[in-house]
């Protein structure tokens, strides 16, 4: 079955639109022409700031302009991960989409429904003409999942919107009204190299659920970076391990699914012997969680230089002992995680060291602990530690009007309660809240399971729900 001939057709026509064009993140230069395209065709008023956000503006329908003004936000970059197998160009090619019953999934790569299906949604209120809505801004940004730029460089005025509807959430049955702020923590060194003394040992993992850093950080999937340094770790108990190369996940924002370590050691038949029980109960201990998980160890070759015993002994205990996954659970919000790390990249080549780390969390204090507390590990280790890119958190006010309003229609609509909640992902909320402090900000979106990975799948019937109440929420805009 086509994509344009599910429900609603609108949404999956825009959608399939979108994702012809190419649109990772800090290259929106061609989803950025297309979005600007798409706004003057219509006839409205379209604007790029200097940043690359796209703001089009659309008239209040005939009866809806004393109701307060609406900004409908969603984000034009997508996370780009594949499996090693699939052989896929996101900076030239557009995604290649399928139906399997009722979800719509991308062939071996990210859909891009984060935050595609926001953008395709505010795409079909634009180019309508029979959906009764108030004024609209709609403001699409740039950089979301790398640094959140776009939000960053949204200046005050350039929005008169009174309440903004943000649409990247993944839960139907949700209605966000916070989220955690972030920061990068990136640890870096540099090694001399020589010739490494043992036998070469190729140790992969694979076959990891990966996902969300945020979202999907108290699941406890796997993280192959993790899992490495355990491997590591297990091997210099009896053996002198000098490092060649590591190359363990991907993306800030992703749990890593996949890495792969390159040593030298002593005598690999008798470390691949006393590694190989590790793996077993590693392989035990996630049967539950990631039934696809693969440890391979093996003998191999290599003719690239090593980093000495010493440097290569003080990398391994760094990745052991940092902190990964969960850090502190919220006191006040049930459920709520606070405070977490993803340790994302670690790739050592050529005697170059760097650790990417994101950590999250919806207060600031518990944030900066969090991420001073990798500083004091790697800064024992002999390593620089540089904080970056940090964003605030968006502090939930349960109370607001539109709140409200959405909480009455959903309970009508579907004969059930929304959960009213905040979540540990990192949404533009916050940075936009902090240039306009009196926009009412609500969060909500269709049903999306495994974003940030190539298992990531939108749900038909949910995509058909979000939509009929998107339209209520519209047509119900309170008063000026």
């Amino acid at each position: 079955m086509e994509l344009s001939n599910i429900e609603p057709q609108i949404i999956w026509k825009n959608f399939s639109k979108l994702n012809a064009v190419p649109r990772p993140s800090k290259k929106e230069e061609k989803v950025i022409a297309f979005i600007k395209g798409f706004g003057e065709n219509l006839g409205l008023e379209t604007t790029v700031d200097e940043v690359g956000n796209v703001i089009i503006k659309k008239p209040a329908t005939a009866g809806m302009e004393d109701r307060k003004s609406i900004v409908l936000q969603s984000h034009l970059d997508m996370v780009c991960q594949k499996n090693n197998d699939v052989n896929f160009d996101f900076e030239t090619e557009g995604i290649k989409m399928e139906i399997d019953g009722d979800w719509v999934k991308a062939k071996g790569t990210t859909l891009g429904a984060d935050n595609g299906l926001g953008v395709a949604t505010i795409m079909s209120i634009l180019e309508s003409s029979d959906i009764p809505h108030p004024a609209l801004e709609a403001l699409f940004t740039i950089d979301e999942e790398t640094g959140m730029t776009g939000a960053i460089g949204l200046k005050p005025g350039q929005l008169t919107g009174e309440i903004l509807l943000n649409l990247d959430t993944e839960e139907d049955d949700e209605i966000d009204i916070g989220c955690a702020g972030g920061v990068d923590v990136t640890i870096t060194q540099n090694y001399t190299t020589e010739a490494p003394k043992g036998q070469t040992v190729r140790i992969e993992v694979k076959g990891l659920q990966g996902g969300h850093s945020g979202m999907d950080i108290h699941k406890g999937f796997g993280n192959a970076n993790i899992i490495l340094g355990r491997l590591l770790y297990k091997g210099i108990e009896n053996q002198n391990i000098e490092l060649i190369s590591i190359d363990g996940g991907g993306l800030r924002n992703a749990i890593p699914r996949e890495g792969v370590a390159m040593i030298s050691v002593r005598n690999a038949q008798e470390f691949i012997q006393e590694v190989t029980v590790l793996k077993t109960e590693i392989l035990e201990e996630f049967a539950s969680v990631e039934p696809a998980l693969q440890i391979n160890i093996e003998n191999s070759t290599s003719s690239d230089k090593s980093i000495s015993e010493g440097d290569s002994k003080k990398v391994i205990l760094t990745l052991k002992a940092l902190h990964n996954g969960v850090y502190r659970m919220s006191p006040d919000v049930a459920d709520l995680v606070e405070a977490s790390n993803n340790v994302a990249r670690v790739e050592l080549k050529g005697g170059e060291l760097k650790i990417l780390n994101l950590t999250r969390s919806s207060v600031d204090s518990s944030k900066y602990s969090t991420a001073e507390q990798l500083k004091s590990v790697a800064e024992l280790a002999g390593m620089n530690v540089v904080f970056s890119g940090s964003y605030p958190g968006w502090k939930p006010r349960p109370g607001s009007e539109i709140v409200q309003i959405m909480e009455k229609i959903y309970t009508e609509k579907f004969n059930e309660k929304p959960h009213v909640v905040a979540c540990h992902a990192g949404l533009e909320c916050g940075i936009i809240g902090a240039n306009y402090p009196e926009m009412e900000m609500v969060s909500f979106g269709p049903t999306i399971r495994g974003a940030h990975s190539p298992d990531e799948k939108a749900n038909i019937p949910s995509a058909q729900k979000f939509w009929s109440f998107l339209k209520d929420i519209l047509a119900n805009i309170p008063q000026k």
